[in-house]
């Protein structure tokens, strides 16, 4: 069966995002501060395309000169990818970074830079993943192809040692949705008509592609073969580093949050519906992470919250450390699951565990096993 959209259940408790939304919006209110960016938002975004572009402008105006060096930037540069792309494109893109359009659009083109293309992103992330989470044949970031990452997805012995050879794949992230990822996108929601959703036909958005991906190219690989004095080789090399490092820090920090054993996975029935009202249903797909980690939650962008996130996609990843007791004592009073993990490696570990069962077939055994208890 082939679907393009769901319908969630909205008799499924609808009075738990009522309330919920009221005691944010109190919050907000009570302490007469806006749900967008403020100075410590503004702080961080400079402090994220400096550590990206800095590094560049060494190596495209020749202050780079030895191996070492250039590789020491690369690697600036991988960080301040991930960091650009967490913490500050996500949320201009949500358009959640300002209350001015403008600069919103502004930030968010800055995906460009990186490699990607905002329109794909927009519609992959803001329309497929957080409308349809963890629902299979619509949520993208569960449907990999090469890995099996929900228990709907047919089991493969291909994918037996997928927990060995995840890292690798998530490593290529980034330099894969830079090099084909784009154009794959792009005639997958011509098909599909999303592109209509952001005013673009496929002609226009090809177009587009085509000119970002070329200066993307002459900015980042051959002005520095160019301008730096070492081997072609070796700068693109460095490259490809920059793209691992920035790739396995996506996915990590994106996998922890809904692909892991206490996430549940959705299949819409014949009809396109599903069990749970749209807010529990982001409550059961979605766990945060290391809640009180300081430095590694300032430079994820938040995004261990991701909770919150999924529940309030328009408000500034700056809040969220504040209204995540909200959120969590709102879910106990109505019943409703908040999962969550103290530390990133412990969410990590959950995350290849899950990896592990749905590549054996142990979580298929697992859930069978569950399903016999059940009927005897």
């Amino acid at each position: 069966m082939s679907i393009t959209s769901v319908r969630f259940n909205k008799k499924n408790q609808p009075e738990f995002f009522k309330e919920l939304n009221i005691r944010v919006n109190n919050y907000f209110k009570d302490n007469n501060i806006t749900k967008f960016g403020n100075r410590a938002m503004w702080f961080k975004t400079a402090f994220m395309l400096c550590l990206y572009f800095i590094p560049l402008g060494f190596m495209v105006f020749g202050f780079v000169q030895t191996t070492a060096m250039a590789f020491l930037v690369w690697v600036l540069m991988g960080l301040g990818m991930a960091g650009i792309g967490l913490s500050v494109m996500h949320d201009a893109n949500h358009g959640s970074y300002s209350n001015n359009k403008t600069t919103n659009k502004i930030f968010g083109f800055v995906l460009n830079f990186l490699g990607g293309f905002h329109t794909n992103w927009k519609i992959q992330h803001n329309v497929l993943h957080h409308s349809y989470t963890n629902i299979h044949g619509l949520d993208e970031d569960i449907d990999k192809g090469v890995m099996r990452m929900s228990p709907d997805q047919a089991p493969n012995k291909a994918f037996r040692f997928q927990a060995y050879y995840a890292t690798f794949l998530y490593s290529l992230l980034t330099i894969f949705w830079f090099l084909a990822k784009d154009f794959i996108q792009l005639s997958r929601y011509h098909k599909k008509d999303l592109l209509k959703t952001q005013g673009l036909s496929f002609r226009s958005a090809l177009l587009q592609i085509l000119f970002h991906k070329s200066w993307y190219i002459m900015l980042l690989i051959v002005l520095p073969m160019i301008m730096v004095p070492i081997p072609w080789w070796q700068t693109l090399l460095g490259f490809l580093m920059m793209h691992f490092i920035g790739g396995i820090i996506l996915a990590f920090i994106f996998q922890a949050a809904h692909v892991i054993e206490e996430t549940h996975f959705f299949k819409a029935d014949e009809n396109g519906s599903v069990e749970n009202s749209w807010a529990i249903h982001q409550m059961k797909t979605t766990a945060n992470f290391a809640r009180h980690s300081g430095f590694f939650s300032w430079f994820i962008g938040g995004l261990n919250y991701q909770i919150e996130h999924h529940l309030f996609p328009n408000i500034c990843h700056i809040h969220y450390a504040a209204i995540a007791p909200i959120v969590e004592q709102t879910a106990a009073e109505y019943n409703i699951p908040y999962y969550q993990h103290k530390t990133f490696a412990g969410a990590l570990k959950s995350h290849f565990t899950l990896l592990d069962q749905l590549g054996t077939g142990s979580y298929d055994k697992k859930v069978a096993k569950a399903a016999v208890r059940v009927t005897t």
